[in-house]
């Protein structure tokens, strides 16, 4: 019974354990490449899932970057170039609205350095950086690296000592020069053998990680699909497909003797149509083969994201009738002559022709599926699946028109209502080109068209779209005067209400239903909305406090705080958080911002929140050797992931724990929660156990 008690202590232990993540392991070697030249590599396996950075930050506001620092090389050593890496590739977020470089699966640094010192027996290097995965981020850490110049020499037990010596006497080492941004590939491009044979090592973990999404990745294709099916539909009734329909009809149905034949010649003449529109989909099948990231570049590249504002300007330029987009007439004719060859040939010709004449229709929606696909991760199956339904919408009903042409009595008659339908689409490609506009602006980090200006050029535009639908606004090709029919006023009434729904956003409201369209929250003039502050909530802020996200009183110091709530007579909510911390900011702009966990944190809780990464220089007095993990602990950041390693064993970011005002915990701590009322009720089980 004994032994089972040892062994069920020492599971234990070694369960409570395996909350520290260590997801990267470090090694080094030296490559001799001339009298007095080496190379010093650094390996770094990163284990599946997590992502280390590159030394070339892209943001102040994004993940920490690697960095190098060398000791002691006056007299001894100097750096030539840059610190070259391999395995890292840029990739675009969401969340931070930029490019991000990182490594995954394995990163190698390479530095050239000249010997000065011919009896330098070794280099000392730390390494600084930070790992994340899906779920959460790790604090920032250093790794101590030593490189062996001559390997027949014996490394001293206090070699490392040299970086406390040059922190606690304010020297600064020399820190290895970044490569430049220009240089990190796009994902998927620039990976050597040695990269590609590491990666290999996790084949099977990918490939089943990749089995268990494709049907989220079936269901964006279908949810694609469904959506260009509908564009199909609407571009029917516009004035370059409509008067086709029953022209196109009447020739196949009254051209042939034979009836049956000619409901033959009619579906085979729809079904044309869209092996047509797919068709042009398959060469992406073949530059995405060549460049497996070829479409994440398209959405990222902000030369191409301005290109694709300009066309779409362009297009809805076109649409509201100041000039017509059509293709050349010297193709269309040609087109045409080999229509009449007869047979499936010529109803392929004759589907072609349809196809070319109605570009100026159809060009425009066609763009838009190209940018909804480039807003997406589908690639070039979205975009397969995309032309597809969109190549349904617009050519099988031909095919249905030929089976049952007694439909085509039931068809309005050709009239104003066909321009109407053009420019309200002329309205919709010029609101989705500022999102390609927004694209280049984030990525680029321009600061111009910041969410307040996109939401309000929005506002402009479906106002716009609302007074054109009501009749207020007359255009070129806009008869005199005209009823406004039932349908045209209920899509007035949809403009009007997106004009209205947009409002609120210019004072700081998240606009939940177009989320992902404008930028940010973060990437805003002004977090609170335009001309409003919070000073008369700042002038009531107790000392040591500040206003965090959703206006909630919070604390930066973790003592302060404590001091606070005791006061106050209220739990406090310790919150381990960091500014590099994706999941961070998930948890504070949708689970904080709803009503049932909003109103347990500003009127029963006081939140301490202990950024991780904070890299503010501790005064010397306060600087100590963590009795848990034997690290020097330098910075502000290291003070918070130390006191979260020591308190909770765990290191991983976001981590909230329920405290009373003496750091006692009330419940169990929890990590990442996306689903609001499974916090808030995690909240309230902290408020009654301090109750109790």
């Amino acid at each position: 019974m004994k032994q089972l008690s040892i062994l069920f202590l020492f599971l234990f232990s070694l369960l409570s354990f395996a909350q520290i993540n260590q997801p990267t392991k470090w090694s080094t070697a030296v490559e001799k490449i001339g009298e007095d030249e080496y190379n010093l590599i650094t390996n770094v396996t990163i284990d599946p899932g997590w992502h280390v950075y590159s030394q070339t930050s892209a943001e102040d506001m994004g993940p920490s970057a690697t960095e190098f620092a060398f000791f002691d090389a006056e007299g001894n050593y100097e750096l030539v170039g840059i610190n070259k890496e391999t395995g890292t590739y840029s990739e675009f977020t969401d969340v931070w609205g930029f490019d991000v470089y990182q490594f995954a699966d394995f990163a190698q640094f390479e530095q050239q350095v000249k010997i000065l010192n011919p009896n330098l027996d070794y280099i000392v290097v730390e390494a600084y950086f930070q790992v994340c995965d899906d779920m959460q981020c790790l604090a920032p850490r250093p790794e101590n690296l030593l490189f062996k110049i001559d390997t027949d020499a014996s490394i001293p037990d206090d070699a490392f000592d040299i970086i406390d010596q040059y922190y606690d006497e304010d020297k600064s080492p020399l820190i290895a020069q970044a490569p430049e941004a220009s240089t990190i590939p796009a994902k998927g491009e620039g990976e050597n053998s040695t990269i590609e044979e590491e990666n290999s090592k996790e084949a099977d973990t990918i490939e089943s990680e990749n089995a268990g999404s494709e049907t989220e990745d079936e269901k964006s294709n279908w949810g694609i699909f469904l959506a260009c099916l509908l564009a199909g539909i609407l571009t029917l009734a516009t004035p370059c497909v409509f008067p086709m329909i029953p022209m196109t009809v009447s020739f196949f149905t009254k051209q042939n003797k034979n009836v049956a034949k000619g409901k033959f010649n009619g579906v085979m003449y729809g079904l044309f149509i869209v092996l047509i529109y797919v068709a042009c989909s398959l060469p992406f099948h073949l530059f995405q083969s060549v460049s497996p990231d070829i479409f994440n570049e398209f959405s990222t590249n902000p030369v191409l994201n301005l290109i694709f504002f300009i066309i779409f300007v362009i297009f809805a330029i076109s649409f509201f009738g100041a000039f017509e987009i059509t293709m050349p007439n010297s193709l269309i004719n040609k087109v045409d002559k080999a229509s009449n060859v007869g047979g499936l040939i010529g109803i392929f010709f004759m589907a072609l022709t349809l196809v070319l004449v109605s570009f100026s229709c159809t060009g425009p929606v066609i763009g838009g599926v190209l940018g909804s696909v480039l807003s997406t991760d589908g690639g070039a199956t979205a975009l397969t699946f995309g032309m597809m339904g969109f190549g349904i919408g617009l050519g099988i009903p031909f095919a249905l028109f030929a089976i049952f042409p007694s439909w085509m009595e039931k068809l309005p008659k050709s009239g104003g209502w066909l321009n109407t339908v053009k420019v309200f689409l002329g309205f919709l490609e010029l609101a989705f080109a500022f999102k390609f506009l927004s694209n280049a602006d984030l990525v680029l980090q321009l600061g111009y068209l910041t969410r307040e200006v996109f939401i309000a050029i929005w506002i402009a535009v479906f106002a716009a779209m609302a007074l054109y639908l009501f009749g207020k606004i007359k255009l070129p090709h806009d008869g005199l005067e005209q009823n406004i029919s039932v349908g045209r006023l209920l899509v007035a009434l949809c403009a009007l209400f997106c004009t209205v729904y947009l409002i609120p956003g210019m004072w700081g409201a998240p606009l939940k239903i177009i989320s992902g369209f404008p930028p940010p929250m973060t990437y805003a003039e002004s977090i609170y909305g335009v001309g409003y502050s919070k000073t008369e909530l700042r002038e009531e802020l107790p000392e040591g406090a500040h206003l965090a996200v959703h206006d909630i009183v919070a604390f930066h110091d973790y003592e302060e705080g404590l001091a606070f709530a005791k006061a106050e007579n209220k739990p406090v909510l310790l919150d381990f958080t960091g500014w590099a911390c994706v999941n961070c900011r998930k948890m504070e702009e949708r689970v904080w911002g709803e009503p049932q966990v909003i109103n347990l944190l500003k009127n029963d809780f006081v939140l301490i929140s202990l950024y991780v990464d904070e890299r503010k220089t501790l005064p010397k007095n306060e600087q100590y050797v963590s009795p848990k993990t034997d690290k020097k602990i330098r910075t502000v950041g290291n003070k918070w992931s130390d006191l979260q390693i020591t308190k909770y064993n765990v290191n991983a970011q976001p981590y909230y724990a329920i405290l009373n005002g003496d750091g006692k915990d009330l419940v169990k701590p929890v990590g990442y929660t996306p689903d609001p009322d499974e916090y808030a009720a995690w909240l309230q089980s902290g408020l009654d156990a301090y109750k109790k």
